[in-house]
């Protein structure tokens, strides 16, 4: 297209990178930004700016690795400070994001102390700064490499945020004669060290683990799938690689966590040897109490950022500072052409997982109710290849299904743990539907999805096929199980009896034109209608009944010491302790 003005030119190097697709909010200070990319991509219209900033990330987390992105564009002042929970959600994760920002004329800009000059004028440059690879803004228009240069920033070695912002008489000026340029960039980040002496271990290791995480190319894994599936090592994921392998792979072992499956935490404080491939090993990761995890085992730790391996936190024998996705292919190369035989432990492995069910009978079922573990049991059995899950990002909705989700192979699963902010699934859900172009299976806890539910217009506009499942609780759960515990039942803002308002979801749904189904509590997928809305493309909500005081099991209990401090059990001594007998068994190497 001819290129009359900077936006134009702008976005026709970001077409030329791979970018498809814009979320954006319009406001006057991005007119031209916007026009520019309504006429050379796919732009989706978002009623909030964080849905902008959140289906974006996602988009990505999906599209990235296959020659499409999105970016989120938002305007001055308060655009720029609604999205800033998904640039905080997305550094946190070390996702690529890609942020550009109006901003009021060069000539209105605030200077001389001054807090605002033009109308929504803001500095958001520094309010992105701690958050972002990248803040900048442009006070005339740049030329390509250093655009396309500060967008690499954000891919390597470590990716992150990028936000760039452009006053509005720079969007709107001339375009720039183009230098020669041929679009390729260096790119950090590609380390390389030997790695034979940390696969050796194997040779003398017992109870070996590898675990997966979300630093792996889900694009490079898929292809090396069916060598993962003829490994003799127990493969363990992390929430962010848990769609890396499939739930029913004979030598899958679960994901670990402090909302761990709790047969996946009784193993990996068992192992002898744990090589961990593109996670960061975080206090989500090993509990709290990091000084205990995998106590018994060496452990390789496999990471793109030197911070990440040398934060002291928890204990590791091998820093290997490399790309995870080569970091792999080695393993399975050296294990191919090694012969380990680790049967007993695996046999050992299949028996844990027998006797430590996902869905526990310490969770009382309530007449009337649905048990939250068995209803991510029973939908389990309901997806397929292809799906994406969306399990929020904080609060019963997520841990309930992180622990107990079985994941087909060749699905998407897809959180934002870091920052656990409430609110995040619809716009995930948002992304992931408009990436895939297929069913997006969305799992939220009510007072989690209050928080962002003026995006029920994109979904009922775009008529994108999202599953929304309601976890109807009557507010906050976790917030109110933990005023339960700590505080003897004294209870604040945690559901509608002490002051939260929720809507009528009927009425709601209703509203946006967006069918909705109350599920029965004994066999909520038994009814005709709900398969039927469970598989056409069509948005559907199904409002699922959970009794406000389900309780939450098995989990990593904490005590407040005398000084006020807590101390939280290591990762295999969840809450409820388990019977001396079975005890015995599944503690055999302890």
């Amino acid at each position: 297209m001819t290129t009359e003005k900077y936006s134009d030119q702008l976005v026709s190097w970001l077409v030329e990178l791979g970018y498809t697709h814009c979320f954006f909010v319009a406001g006057g200070n991005i007119m031209h930004l916007l026009h520019s990319a309504d006429s050379q991509m796919v732009c989706i219209p978002v009623v909030h700016e964080v849905t902008a900033g959140i289906a974006a990330e996602y988009f990505n987390q999906i599209h990235g690795a296959e020659g499409k992105k999105a970016f989120a564009l938002v305007t001055a002042g308060p655009g720029l400070t609604n999205i800033v929970t998904a640039i905080a959600g997305a550094y946190l994760e070390a996702r690529d994001l890609l942020v550009i920002g109006g901003q009021v004329k060069t000539s209105d800009l605030a200077t001389g102390g001054l807090r605002q000059r033009g109308i929504q004028e803001i500095d958001g440059v520094s309010l992105a700064s701690s958050i972002t690879k990248v803040s900048k803004r442009l006070l005339q228009p740049a030329e390509k490499m250093d655009i396309v240069s500060s967008i690499r920033e954000g891919l390597s070695p470590k990716q992150g945020p990028v936000f760039i912002e452009i006053p509005l008489d720079v969007q709107g000026a001339p375009a720039i004669p183009e230098l020669a340029f041929d679009g390729e960039l260096p790119v950090d980040g590609e380390c390389d060290v030997q790695t034979d002496k940390f696969f050796l271990g194997l040779k003398s290791a017992q109870r070996p683990i590898v675990l997966l995480g979300g630093g792996l190319s889900r694009k490079k894994t898929k292809l090396q799938y069916e060598r993962l599936q003829k490994l003799n090592i127990p493969i363990m994921t992390t929430w962010n690689g848990a769609d890396l392998y499939g739930s029913n792979e004979p030598n899958y072992w679960g994901r670990p966590n402090t909302w761990g499956q709790r047969y996946s935490n009784v193993l990996i404080q068992q192992s002898d040897y744990l090589i961990a491939i593109g996670t960061r090993l975080g206090m989500q990761q090993t509990g709290f109490n990091w000084q205990e995890f995998a106590s018994k085992a060496k452990i390789v730790q496999v990471d793109i950022d030197d911070a990440e391996l040398s934060k002291g936190h928890p204990k590791i024998d091998e820093a290997v500072r490399m790309d995870a996705n080569l970091f792999l292919e080695r393993l399975l190369n050296f294990c191919e052409s090694n012969e380990f035989e680790f049967d007993e432990w695996l046999q050992f492995g299949k028996e844990v997982k027998n006797l430590l069910p996902l869905s526990e009978s310490s969770n009382e079922k309530k007449l009337g109710f649905v048990n939250s573990y068995d209803f991510i049991l029973e939908l389990s059995k309901e997806l397929q290849p292809g799906d994406t899950i969306v399990p929020s990002s904080s609060g019963g909705a997520m841990t309930v299904t992180m622990q107990a989700l079985q994941q087909p192979r060749n699905s998407y699963v897809i959180t934002n743990k870091s920052l656990a902010s409430m609110g995040y699934g619809l716009g995930g859900a948002i992304g992931a539907a408009i990436a895939t172009n297929s069913r997006v299976i969305h799992i939220e806890g009510d007072g989690g999805f209050a928080q962002n539910l003026q995006d029920l217009g994109t979904v009922a506009k775009q008529k994108l096929p999202i599953k929304m499942f309601i976890l109807l609780n009557r507010g906050y759960a976790s917030i109110r199980m933990t005023q339960s515990n700590y505080f003897g039942g004294h209870y604040v803002g945690c559901d509608e009896d002490t002051g939260l308002g929720l809507p009528d979801w009927t009425g709601l749904f209703t509203a946006y034109g967006i069918h909705s189904l109350h599920l029965p509590a004994e066999n909520p997928f038994s009814g005709q209608d709900v398969k039927d809305w469970l598989s056409n493309e069509s948005p559907c909500a199904f409002l699922v009944p959970i009794a406000d005081d389900q309780t939450y099991f098995p989990k990593i209990s904490s005590r407040v010491t005398e000084s006020g401090g807590m101390e939280s059990n290591p990762l295999h001594l969840m809450t409820p302790d388990l019977d001396p007998e079975v005890s015995r068994i599944v503690f055999k190497y302890l």
